[in-house]
């Protein structure tokens, strides 16, 4: 399938964060890719209230996120913030399309590198699969990328495709552990990873969000065998690439980590 990765950049108005989505998801379907992802905080960038401006997932911001996807005829997955308990969101994937309905609440919350996500944001509990053309996709985001039993859930539940959406934080060694953790979670579950990530605000000249979590680009996808088939740098950049999930028993078969894995 064609599918394409939107490295945007996403402000602190939702109204022209949707702008963006509009325009990325109409270059990818001029492309003719039928699902394009779009990072974590897709709504609102980190660094913002997140409680003003959560929604639930059939409030206007998703609405009009749906309405651009019925327009253009392609599957859109997006970050976005709904309501948790008590005065925290949820970090949540929207996913949707032609025929196409399904939403992701991060599960591993951000509490590392002096930012505790924790204190705004309530953590998911459930993995989330949804197919789109005959491949199945499971969903993951930003942090849960460190920690693989996600993505063999994922894969044991036939995703065929990890899709990580990111808004990596800057730091010394950071963006190198991001590209190892990437190449790692397509190996450990045999599966592609689709990895978008916010672009870097510097590569912009826009001003530092403080410890917000904003953002360094080098969004990827990585085949089963953990090579990068598409990598982007620190910009705002759109990449269509064309995956083939046919090979992927073949791989499995060959390095059957998920038939091999005991639990301890």
């Amino acid at each position: 399938m064609r599918l394409a990765v939107a490295q945007i950049i996403s402000g602190a108005d939702p109204d022209l964060n949707l702008d963006l989505i509009r325009e990325y998801a109409a270059r990818a379907a001029d492309a003719r890719a039928e699902l394009v992802v779009f990072p974590e905080a897709t709504m609102c960038a980190f660094g913002n209230d997140l409680n003003a401006v959560a929604e639930p997932l059939d409030g206007p911001w998703a609405e009009s996120v749906r309405g651009i996807s019925a327009e253009l005829g392609i599957t859109i997955v997006a970050g976005m913030f709904t309501p948790g308990q008590g005065a925290r969101v949820r970090n949540t994937l929207l996913v949707t399309g032609p025929g196409i309905e399904s939403a992701y609440d991060k599960i591993h919350l951000f509490d590392a590198f002096g930012f505790a996500e924790s204190d705004s944001v309530d953590a998911g509990v459930s993995p989330v699969t949804f197919e789109v053309g005959g491949t199945v996709f499971g969903l993951a985001t930003c942090y849960d990328v460190r920690f693989p039993a996600l993505f063999a859930a994922n894969a044991r539940a036939g995703a065929h495709v990890n899709i990580v959406c990111a808004s990596w934080g800057a730091g010394v060694g950071k963006a190198d552990q991001w590209d190892l953790l990437v190449r790692a979670r397509a190996v450990d579950s045999t599966s592609f990873v689709v990895a978008c990530g916010q672009a870097d605000p510097a590569s912009v000249g826009a001003p530092s969000a403080g410890t917000a979590p904003t953002g360094i680009g080098r969004s990827a996808v990585v085949s089963p065998l953990g090579v990068a088939l598409a990598t982007m740098g620190s910009e705002p950049e759109l990449a269509v690439i064309d995956i083939d999930t046919a090979d992927i028993p073949h791989v499995r078969a060959k390095l059957p980590v998920l038939a091999n894995a005991r639990s301890f």
